[in-house]
């Protein structure tokens, strides 16, 4: 068989991948997630006397935490499913990742499964994020410094 039989029996074999439906479902996921995001921000704001600049880290704290009780209950990987990227991509996605790892190895033990393996995913996220948020840092001092931008 050549290549261009292969390719056309591949074709009419392989399933139609619904790109506009695997789009729109993304959409809404991430977009109902955010929406719940905002709506705990305004929370914050509201009853705890936050600003809006301040209620971001217990925003993003709740949303991770809320993430990973879906995940334990296994609900989140429910949403994942349907939503894919969109439920993959907010910092819910962070939050379902480190639990998953930690679920998937408790049969090693609590120290060797749990805890070795749940930040195997995780910590390159943060490793990443620390030390751009170092660089970002470091190059807003020096603009600041030079009198290039003022914060």
């Amino acid at each position: 068989m050549d290549e261009k039989k292969y390719a056309k029996l591949e074709q009419e074999i392989s399933p139609k991948i619904p790109i506009l439906r695997n789009v729109l479902t993304a959409f809404l996921t991430g977009g109902t997630i955010c929406l719940i995001g905002q709506v705990i921000s305004i929370f914050y704001m509201t009853y705890f006397d936050f600003t809006e600049r301040t209620s971001s880290n217990p925003t993003v704290a709740t949303m991770i935490f809320i993430a990973m009780l879906l995940t334990g209950f296994g609900q989140y990987k429910k949403i994942g499913q349907f939503g894919g990227a969109g439920a993959a991509v907010p910092i819910t996605g962070f939050g379902n990742a480190v639990v998953s790892s930690a679920i998937e190895h408790k049969s090693e033990g609590y120290v060797l499964g749990v805890g070795g393996n749940m930040f195997k995913l995780a910590g390159s996220v943060i490793l990443f994020g620390v030390a751009s948020a170092f660089i970002v840092a470091l190059i807003k001092t020096i603009l600041v410094k030079l009198g290039v931008v003022s914060w």
